[in-house]
């Protein structure tokens, strides 16, 4: 074989591997920004779903207040009939 020939192949042999390397590259590259979106997206759903527990949690809280704020007004008013009921012996 002729030594062009030889250095011919071995350019094109170097060439190829560079564009494979560039290629996977790329291809590597891609998947990581998809996969930092993803992570982007879930981190976002994860965001949303806190403030809705924190939300609920509050109102749950300001219902058990308001529970108890009935609670002791009923407690009052049977203590108050209790007084009043002549039936009732003290």
């Amino acid at each position: 074989m002729d030594t062009w020939v030889i250095v011919l192949i071995i350019v094109a042999v170097i060439l190829l591997v560079g564009i494979i390397i560039v290629g996977g590259r790329r291809a590597r590259d891609r998947q990581l920004d998809s996969k930092r979106s993803e992570a982007a997206n879930l981190r976002r759903e994860a965001d949303r779903s806190t403030s809705r527990a924190a939300e609920r949690a509050s109102l749950a809280e300001e219902q058990a207040e308001q529970a108890e704020q009935e609670k002791a007004k009923a407690e009052e008013i049977r203590s108050r009939a209790d007084e009043v009921d002549p039936d009732r012996d003290t």
